[in-house]
């Protein structure tokens, strides 16, 4: 189901800025969705004290929710991934907050630094692993709120329901 684009109908959003709307208190639209993770990402005063590192798991907490959508903050100390996954039904945007993290597909890797947004449709699957020496923060806004994490073993294999609200 991938492609080098992974936004297939219209292509990157990202890579057209004038595209790009100011938050709106309801976003609705994939750059509405787009502005409010840039809107959040610039406010560290909204999320940066809420940040811990667990090094036995994965640290999320959800910082909002809204008609249809929930944001969640997510740390990742050296080593911490997610494994290849997809996110059901839901459409996202991954935006990068601090350090470093590489998402790899079954046609490319990419590594994502600080200020990096990447937005994906449902059945994007993907692995976000944290390959650096320092930790990393993620800030994460699902349409709808994410329900399933479908898990591959491969790009091409079927995926399987993981019960975990929470991916990348």
């Amino acid at each position: 189901m991938n492609s080098d684009n992974d936004l297939q109908i219209a292509g990157d959003i990202l890579e057209v800025p004038h595209l790009l709307q100011p938050p709106r208190e309801h976003p609705v639209t994939v750059a509405e969705f787009v502005g409010l993770a840039r809107s959040i990402a610039a406010d560290r005063a909204q999320w940066a004290h809420l940040v811990r590192y667990d090094a036995a798991t994965r640290w999320y907490h959800r910082l909002r929710t809204g008609p249809g959508y929930e944001v969640w903050l997510l740390s990742w100390v050296p080593g911490q991934g997610t494994g290849l996954h997809d996110h059901g039904r839901s459409s996202g945007v991954l935006t990068v907050l601090e350090g470093t993290l590489t998402e790899r597909t079954g046609q490319r890797t990419r590594a994502l630094t600080a200020g990096t947004q990447r937005v994906f449709a449902p059945g994007y699957a993907h692995e976000v692993v944290n390959d650096a020496l320092e930790p990393a923060v993620s800030l994460h806004v699902y349409h709808p709120g994410l329900t399933e994490m479908p898990m591959h073993t491969s790009p091409h294999c079927e995926a399987r329901t993981e019960p975990s609200p929470v991916t990348a």
